[in-house]
């Protein structure tokens, strides 16, 4: 999948044939055969980002990821993989022309994907005109467990369990999905914790997308009975 949230290949439950593509500022190779082995080469540089989807609908037989990085790039990543422990496969850099001398990087499969650069501070949204504020401007608050959080394309999705429903527009199901905006979104939600939350619904104007989208800098509180009291106090307040 492309940065832009299209599907290059094998999207959308549609499979695609062997071949050539063009993606990202260069052209992905995608082959196969009848066993289980698929491969994707490409040979870069690539100009935005590529997300690799993987679906699996039988046993695992094993992922290998290979990329090369620019040479001035290569040693922050060598640092920071060998500071996780990470093994790293280091043959000598070769030319790859145009570019310049490049390294490759092997990570294994089952390990985790590289943490991303620390996120900023949020903004200060606290205070109660904060919290009429949302309530008022919400399709939807509600309390909610968060079961996973998972980051894609320039967005962040989070999984949840909708435990107490204090404002809804329509009805809502026992698990949602909310959305956020960028990779670092404000507030960063943590997984496994409940949250008092403020949503909009977003609709796309062709219809095909319906989400619950959390605003940048938007409401959400760690839930506790003093926040309880709090939105309902707030509900009060905010014209119908």
């Amino acid at each position: 999948m492309g940065g832009d949230g299209r599907y290059v290949l094998n999207g959308d439950w549609a499979v695609s044939p062997p071949g050539t593509y063009e993606a990202a500022g260069t052209h992905v190779v995608y082959t196969r055969d009848t066993g289980p082995q698929e491969t994707l080469q490409a040979a870069g540089p690539t100009s935005h980002n590529l997300l690799l989807q993987v679906l699996l609908q039988e046993p695992n037989p094993g992922i290998e990821f290979e990329f090369w990085l620019p040479q001035e790039r290569y040693s922050p990543f060598q640092a920071r993989v060998q500071a996780l422990g990470w093994p790293l496969w280091q043959p000598q850099p070769r030319e790859v022309e145009p570019q310049p001398p490049a390294a490759p990087a092997v990570i294994p499969a089952r390990t985790p994907t590289l943490a991303p650069d620390p996120c900023p501070p949020c903004p200060d949204t606290r205070g109660r005109a904060h919290r009429l504020l949302h309530y008022c401007g919400s399709d939807f608050v509600f309390q909610a467990r968060v079961l996973s959080r998972h980051r894609q394309a320039q967005e962040t999705r989070y999984e949840v369990r909708i435990q107490l429903v204090y404002k809804n527009r329509s009805p809502l199901r026992a698990r949602e999905y909310v959305w956020a905006p960028g990779h670092c979104p404000c507030p960063m939600l943590a997984p496994h914790r409940d949250y008092l939350l403020a949503v909009q619904r977003l609709v796309s104007p062709n219809g095909t997308q319906d989400r619950l989208l959390l605003p940048h800098a938007g409401y959400a509180r760690p839930w506790s009975p003093a926040e309880d009291s709090r939105i309902r106090l707030t509900a009060r307040r905010c014209p119908i």
